[in-house]
């Protein structure tokens, strides 16, 4: 079974780095997700081929507190389910069933992710955004190019902010930083060697760390001292994690938009000026 086929954003985002005793429980569940509201933990555990213990510490590790507050939130997302296009992308398909399917798969992504964002966590993100002297973006391929979304759009608010997609270019940033800084790490899959690498020095050398990544249990989500998870849902016609990179700017946007609500005065006079400046630059 693949992540994007299980019925919880939180499953979907978690799978990938799920142990194979995790992966067992999480597919059984997909595959039997009516019968599961109806069991106990030690008929669970039974039909999982697993213990008690394990079924509790698998609905831990996904943030709930036990298996009943697990079974709350499947309850929840069967209750929003509707009928949905099928997701893969198939080489008969028309241009009109593709771009179905594409829009259908970001605006599904979003959802998720709506249910997934934690606004406490936005909330802290912000408070380090705000109180950073310098903010480092650091992303690879995909990413780079919500990197560098975040740098130009920040750039308005009179921020410090550079973004960096070369790995070289990076580790120097990296190791220059201090505890006034902080580093935006951006990541699907949150398992990029070179970006952990960097991630590393920015946090050996004091910076602050807020992660932007699809997978909240990745090598790079326990490297962030905030991590912000939104899943985006993939077609399988192409590797590229399409509607994750626009799930990952929709995060940007939410933490620019609650950032420009602090200071609105502020906000509007840097506005104004930049306005003033590209107006003189059109025919």
């Amino acid at each position: 079974m693949t992540a994007e086929n299980l019925p919880l954003p939180i499953l979907r985002g978690s799978y990938m780095h799920m142990t194979r005793t995790e992966k067992r429980i999480a597919d059984y569940v997909s595959a039997h997700l009516r019968e599961v509201m109806e069991l106990t933990i030690s008929e669970l555990a039974a039909a999982v081929g697993s213990s008690e213990i394990t079924i509790s510490r698998f609905c831990k590790k996904l943030g709930f507190g036990g298996l009943q507050s697990f079974k709350i939130a499947l309850a929840a997302e069967l209750y929003v389910q509707t009928e949905t296009v099928d997701q893969d992308i198939d080489a008969a398909d028309t241009c009109e069933k593709v771009v179905q399917k594409v829009f259908r798969n970001i605006a599904d992504g979003l959802q998720d992710t709506l249910r997934l964002l934690d606004c406490r966590a936005v909330e802290r993100a912000v408070d380090i955004i705000c109180g950073a002297r310098h903010i480092a973006v650091y992303g690879f391929g995909n990413s780079a190019t919500v990197c560098r979304d975040i740098e130009t759009r920040f750039l308005r608010f009179g921020m410090v902010v550079q973004a960096y997609s070369d790995a070289h270019q990076q580790a120097t940033s990296a190791s220059l930083l201090t505890s006034k800084d902080v580093v935006i790490a951006v990541s699907h899959t949150g398992a990029t060697i070179e970006l952990l690498d960097s991630v590393r020095t920015a946090r050996d050398a004091g910076a602050r760390v807020i992660v932007i990544t699809s997978h909240a249990h990745s090598p790079l989500a326990r490297l962030g001292h905030v991590v912000l998870h939104g899943m985006g849902r993939e077609v399988h016609y192409s590797s590229e994690a399409v509607s994750s990179r626009l799930i990952h700017m929709a995060i940007s946007d939410a933490l620019y938009t609650v950032i420009a609500m602090r200071s609105p005065k502020e906000y509007g006079r840097n506005l104004q000026k930049m306005r003033t400046v590209i107006a003189k630059k059109r025919t």
